[in-house]
């Protein structure tokens, strides 16, 4: 019986995190593009995790990584074939090419962590 209520408890554990991590819709606000803006990446996210670019211009965005866990240690813009490594505690330059309008996802590398540009 005791070993029923573990496996319960470890299978409620495990569909809470792959319901955190990939299936949860986090609703944050979008944030305005400024060349001062810092991406923090700590704990799990990226803050902001939404931010609004405009189009047809090049842009930086700076990240600042806080989290020495190995998911943290890349950022990816797939749709734009950008791979760029984040130093812990240093902030590090990335530099997009000019985007045309439309929404660009960025992640680690493995996908847990989690951004939207939305250029316009």
């Amino acid at each position: 019986m005791m070993s029923v209520l573990v496996n319960v408890l470890g299978l409620l554990l495990i569909l809470g995190i792959a319901w955190w991590f990939w299936l949860a819709g986090r609703k944050s606000p979008l944030q305005h593009y400024q060349e001062s803006l810092v991406i923090l990446v700590k704990d799990g996210v990226y803050e902001p995790d939404r931010i609004e670019v405009p189009a047809g211009r090049e842009i930086i965005l700076n990240f600042q990584r806080e989290d020495a866990s190995p998911c943290a240690e890349y950022v990816v813009f797939p749709d734009l074939n950008i791979s760029k490594q984040l130093p812990v505690n240093q902030i590090t330059e990335v530099q997009l090419p000019k985007l045309e309008k439309g929404e660009y996802p960025f992640t680690c590398q493995m996908k847990m962590y989690r951004g939207l540009l939305v250029a316009g």
